[in-house]
């Protein structure tokens, strides 16, 4: 009754300040109630409540899809409707980043295109696309020497730098072979990715955290199948230098082989569709 009194005496300017202070105070309630839903949800189902709007999106020029459409397999394996989802978050992501030539190197269109296409794919089941972890993208001709290791690299990801180097002859090599399992450029961004999920606390970043962990205790667990992976060779030696570069070589193998990985290993093979909410293009 008071309150209402206190409310009847106030001016005008007083009375748009309390109102104003009530609405950004209910927006944040029903933020907070939709983000305690959305955890729950996410928790039993391993999927955010959405991933793709589809307001305001931004267009490639007419170049930059013909780039996509002769060179970038799983953009013609989307429907028309993902296609232009797939658009908008390549020009946001070019947009977002600082594409650096190193050694002469020209940075050009369909360096930028293909490099923010390969992120873009990897990303396409989250929400939030944009890897925060990465903020320069540095692009060699060959491979570099890295003063990490005083050694050559064909690419590295260093997330206290936030920065990304590929050679470009390799990148592109990734691409040229589509069942090798071998692909520079996902496998960077799967190392930045992963650390980046590390960091951050949004749903998609959860999502592949928590999934990353079943997997692991998946083949912590089941001795059988971890010895069986193992002695099968289908995943490269290179994956069992540690967690890192398995779970790289892992997303590598689900890009490239979806099919052969499914009939082969397929709880390994769902765990990693679950990671990266993967739910087109035929996975």
């Amino acid at each position: 009754m008071k309150l209402i009194v206190f409310i009847e005496q106030l001016t005008t300017g007083g009375k748009i300040v309390i109102g104003i202070f009530f609405a950004i105070l209910l927006a944040m309630l029903l933020n907070f109630a939709l983000r305690m839903v959305e955890l729950s949800y996410v928790i039993r189902t391993k999927k955010p409540f959405f991933v793709h709007t589809s307001f305001f999106l931004k267009k490639l020029s007419n170049s930059q899809k013909v780039i996509l459409r002769k060179q970038f397999r799983f953009y013609n394996k989307l429907s028309l409707k993902q296609q232009r989802v797939f658009e908008h978050r390549v020009a946001s992501f070019m947009a977002d980043k600082h594409f650096i030539g190193r050694e002469g190197v020209q940075v050009t269109e369909e360096m930028r295109v293909l490099i923010s296409a390969t992120a873009v794919m990897l990303t396409f089941g989250f929400r939030d696309f944009y890897i925060g972890l990465i903020n320069r993208i540095f692009i060699y001709p060959n491979e570099f020497f890295s003063r990490s290791n005083n050694d050559y690299h064909k690419g590295e990801f260093n997330p206290r730098l936030k920065t990304l180097v590929l050679s470009w002859k390799d990148f592109k090599k990734g691409f040229e072979n589509n069942t090798d399992k071998i692909n520079l450029g996902i496998h960077e961004f799967a190392h930045a990715i992963h650390l980046n999920s590390i960091k951050e606390r949004d749903v998609s970043s959860t999502i592949f955290s928590d999934s990353f962990k079943e997997l692991t205790d998946l083949l912590t667990n089941k001795e059988d199948l971890r010895k069986e992976l193992i002695a099968s060779k289908y995943f490269r030696d290179y994956a069992y230098t540690n967690q890192f570069e398995f779970l790289a070589v892992v997303i590598e193998t689900f890009i490239e082989t979806p099919s052969e990985f499914r009939a082969q290993f397929p709880e390994v093979y769902n765990k990693t569709k679950q990671m990266l909410n993967f739910n087109f293009a035929g996975y």
